[in-house]
């Protein structure tokens, strides 16, 4: 139907999300024919707070750890040719400092991934092998032979994939090419989990860049290869159907669950049968059961660990969860999960870092009352200091991987289109330049306070010799949304029902803007010992308490956890119970207050721009247990001893160092 020069498609994605079909199903297409294609790093300049968070990267621990971790990120490092650390550290380091470095245009930062990827590249061999070739590394002081172990050759894949899309150096596609060729001789021989089980339970990231590759050069070798990195790979496909492993603690890792969630749809993108993607829906809707908290995570420390919401989250699981999903929406084109993307990022990530991207929280717990050196009931203890905050507390490997978190959300933010247009599918205030149609240059301009406030602003530009181009925007409208509308230069185009993609093709001119509102109401979700967390939009809200923090010198063992940590208490109550609230009246007990003004940093109780007030009780029996929350009271437990209503402040989730964000139940009066 043709509506004034305007085409419009709405996608619906019921039928997806029951039998895991994605766009554009072929039993015989590659990942070349995904519904979204990554930009080119660069493309897309975050604005707002999302830049300001970047800015903090800069000039934290994202742009200076070399100073701040010197015994592992010097010239020693076993990735620059040294005989120190071979592992994941400096890698790690680096897929999260490279991507900033592109989408800042940073000078300085680029030059400072310079020495990493050049001695990557150089490094490579004859038989093509590339990486350290020193047989020992060192790991809390102890040595080891990994040198050759395949983990820590895929974190510098992804780096020098990343380092490709910026620059289009060739010299990545010639090494790729003849790394793989060795892998393909090496594995039948020396399997992934030869030097040690990582690899084994990470292989998804190995496949991942295979195929991208294979869209490049089209070289058929590399399709073998991937069946056989699939093959070595712990077959999480199976493990989803046809096991109760996301119900048995301690069944698996929780960073090679986040890394791993995404293998079955990668290898999809080859054999497009959709029990994999029906694997990975099955594997989410498990972790939420059996795992799952309210700030978009799941109890593993380090193991999986249920779903108490005084369990450990660890800062890992986060933001490879998050690259997951990122890769998973790009194959997919799934609604839900860019959802769980921005839950998580709009939660769970800004919590477990300080402000100044400083310090960070090994685990972080969704109910969290004390921030103290303490041993917890947590499958690992460090010391006691797996949730303070600092640079080394907890253990190493979130101080180098934590850096990968926000600079690859932002660059996810908008993707190219399969039907030669451009998509918006996750929300934060950006600009972004590609090309569209048959090579036409647009740009776009999001502005944007989500997500705390409900509009999206959208105006495009184009060249000045060019007058006009048709071509498709995609729009996702979230599944909490009841229904988004679309307005197009000012005129009310479309009302849409949450949890699908909006597709408006029409012919474009410089100056058109497209303005979409995704009303938020409040609801709530159900937990542990059916306990609830009251959520807007994409965000969930958390008890707000008074945060008094204390710098503690370590003077006890500064070389495993830091010279330094920060403890954190309340003289503020904790143990409320909500009032027990029929859904249709949420409206009435939940009251929004906004400030009017969303900072360059709100994620911060001082800077908080949005908060709830409504009522609850204070339940007695709740007490401190080995400096946490105690057990959690079961939720409609009639009878239980409360004191009187008391008005108590939520706010978003990710300002807060202390909370209560699933709260039991109680009685009204």
């Amino acid at each position: 139907m043709r509506i004034n020069n305007l085409f419009f498609t709405v996608c619906f994605f019921g039928v997806a999300m029951l039998t895991g079909l994605a766009l554009h199903t072929n039993a015989q297409v590659n990942s070349n024919q995904n519904p979204y294609k990554e930009l080119p790093l660069g493309a897309i300049k975050p604005q707002g707070w999302l830049r300001e968070m970047l800015i903090r990267q800069k000039n934290g621990a994202t742009g200076n750890l070399d100073k701040l971790y010197p015994i592992v990120m010097n010239e020693r490092n076993g990735w620059l040719g040294g005989d120190g650390d071979q592992w994941e550290r400096g890698p790690y380091w680096i897929d999260g400092l490279l991507p900033l470095a592109y989408l800042l245009d940073d000078k300085a930062l680029i030059a400072k991934t310079k020495p990493w990827v050049e001695w990557a590249i150089k490094s490579q061999q004859p038989d093509g092998y590339f990486g350290p070739t020193k047989d020992y590394s060192y790991e809390r002081g102890m040595q080891r032979d990994n040198s050759r172990d395949w983990w820590p050759k895929m974190v510098m894949l992804k780096v020098l994939k990343q380092y490709y899309s910026a620059t289009g150096d060739k010299r990545v596609i010639e090494l790729m090419t003849n790394y793989f060729k060795y892998q393909l001789k090496e594995l039948p021989s020396k399997p992934l989990d030869h030097w040690s089980f990582w690899a084994r339970y990470r292989g998804g990231d190995n496949l991942q860049v295979i195929y991208w590759l294979y869209d490049i050069t089209g070289d058929k070798f590399l399709l073998d290869l991937g069946e056989l990195v699939h093959k070595q790979t712990f077959d999480y496909t199976n493990a989803f159907l046809n096991s109760d492993m996301l119900s048995d603690f301690g069944s698996i890792h929780c960073v090679n669950l986040a890394q791993g969630i995404k293998e079955p749809i990668v290898y999809y993108q080859h054999h497009r049968d959709n029990k994999y993607l029906e694997a990975t829906d099955k594997g989410f809707k498990d972790i939420r059961i059996q795992n799952g908290m309210a700030h978009g995570l799941y109890g593993g420390d380090e193991d999986l660990h249920g779903n108490n919401p005084t369990q450990g989250s660890e800062l890992c699981s986060a933001v490879e969860m998050m690259f997951s999903l990122e890769s998973m929406l790009e194959i997919t084109g799934k609604i839900n999960y860019a959802d769980h993307l921005e839950r998580i990022a709009f939660n769970a990530l800004p919590a477990q870092v300080s402000d100044d991207f400083m310090d960070r929280q090994y685990y972080q717990q969704a109910n969290q009352v004390m921030v103290t050196r303490h041993t917890r009931n947590f499958n690992q203890d460090h010391g006691g200091t797996d949730i303070c905050y600092g640079l080394l507390t907890g253990y190493p490997c979130c101080t180098s991987n934590m850096h990968q978190g926000w600079p690859k959300f932002a660059q996810n933010l908008w993707y190219k289109t399969a039907d030669k247009g451009v998509a918006a599918l996750v929300y934060s205030a950006s600009e972004v330049k590609t090309t569209v149609a048959n090579g036409v240059e647009v740009n776009f301009k999001e502005e944007t306070n989500y997500p705390f406030e409900e509009n999206i602003r959208f105006t495009l530009s184009m060249g000045k010799k060019v007058k006009s181009a048709s071509f498709p925007f995609h729009l996702r409208i979230p599944e909490w949304c009841k229904k988004g509308s679309v307005k197009i230069n000012g005129q009310t185009f479309k009302e849409a029902a949450g949890n699908q993609i909006v597709i408006i093709e029409r012919e474009w001119k410089s100056g058109d803007v497209v303005e979409l509102e995704l009303p938020m109401h409040i609801y709530k979700n159900r937990w542990y010992e059916n306990s609830v967390s009251v959520e807007r939009g994409p965000i969930t809200y958390a008890l707000k308490m008074k945060e008094e923090v204390t710098r503690v010198k370590n003077d006890k063992d500064p070389i495993e956890y830091g010279n330094y940590y920060d403890e954190i208490r309340s003289s503020s109550a904790w143990n409320y119970g909500l009032i027990e609230t029929p859904d249709n009246k949420l409206s009435e007990q939940y009251k929004v207050e906004k400030t009017g003004v969303v900072s360059n940093y709100p994620w911060n109780l001082q800077s908080s721009p949005i908060a709830i007030k409504t009522k609850g009780k204070r339940i007695p029996s709740w007490q401190l247990y080995n400096e946490m929350a105690g057990p959690i009271p079961y939720s409609f437990v009639y009878g239980i001893e409360t004191s009187p209503e008391e008005e108590i402040t939520l706010v978003p989730y990710g300002c807060t160092s202390l909370r209560i964000s699933q709260f039991p139940i109680v009685q009204g009066r």
